[in-house]
């Protein structure tokens, strides 16, 4: 955990937190448990509506249930990551399936509990993955280290690799077929902005156009 003086996004002294779980008396209940530790700013309960309300807040973190109505959290992480890559979650689900546990840390979650957890070690796994860390309840750690050392895990593509991160941020919403102007609203950039880092990603992958750019994006699942 960082020190007594940290500040998160906008100054906030403490996490800013929206729940996605699809029981409102679920919900009602972490918020209890959780109390000053954090300021919940949102809630939702289904995938479109976890979305919208990401994107209207802006929170630190997501507390992020792994089944939900219109796709599950998966479908959460890919498409706020996708327009929000600074948002971190930490998923918080009833289930303890290898499967589940593996799946929401490909998407991007930074960690994962389970709902056995007490109010004031789940406060602090906030603080934690808001901070930067990545924090899993000790049986589901063994899953994220198997998956990830098992033969079958993605290989490391190094033509990828040469990308900084905001190159590979402007990549997949260029695959994706935004305009430079939306891509610049999307990631708060100018479009001279965007038209430098999309010379720049051509250049490095040694590719001709947009066009090339999507069939190489696509190639690799990026988009």
């Amino acid at each position: 955990m960082g020190d007594d003086n940290e500040t998160f996004a906008g100054g906030a002294a403490v996490p800013r937190v929206v729940i996605v779980d699809d029981h409102r008396l679920f919900r009602s209940g972490v918020r209890g448990e959780l109390g000053d530790a954090v300021e919940v700013v949102g809630e939702a309960g289904d995938v479109d509506s976890a979305v919208r309300v990401i994107a209207e807040h802006g929170p630190d973190l997501v507390l992020l249930d792994v089944h939900l109505p219109g796709g599950g959290g998966v479908e959460v992480l890919r498409r706020v990551l996708a327009r929000q890559p600074e948002v971190r979650f930490l998923a918080l689900s009833v289930s303890d399936a290898a499967e589940d546990v593996i799946g929401v840390v490909r998407g991007g979650a930074r960690g994962y509990v389970t709902k056995t957890i007490s109010g004031r070690e789940l406060a602090d796994a906030i603080v934690r993955v808001a901070d930067g860390d990545a924090v899993f309840s000790p049986r589901l750690a063994g899953f994220v280290l198997d998956a990830f050392a098992a033969t079958d895990a993605p290989p490391m593509d190094p033509e990828l690799d040469r990308l900084t991160q905001r190159e590979r941020e402007v990549l997949r919403l260029i695959a994706r077929g935004y305009a430079y102007k939306e891509v610049a609203k999307e990631l708060f950039i100018s479009v001279k902005t965007v038209e430098t880092h999309v010379s720049s990603v051509l250049r490095k992958l040694q590719l001709s156009n947009r066009h090339e750019l999507s069939r190489w994006a696509t190639a690799r699942k990026l988009v």
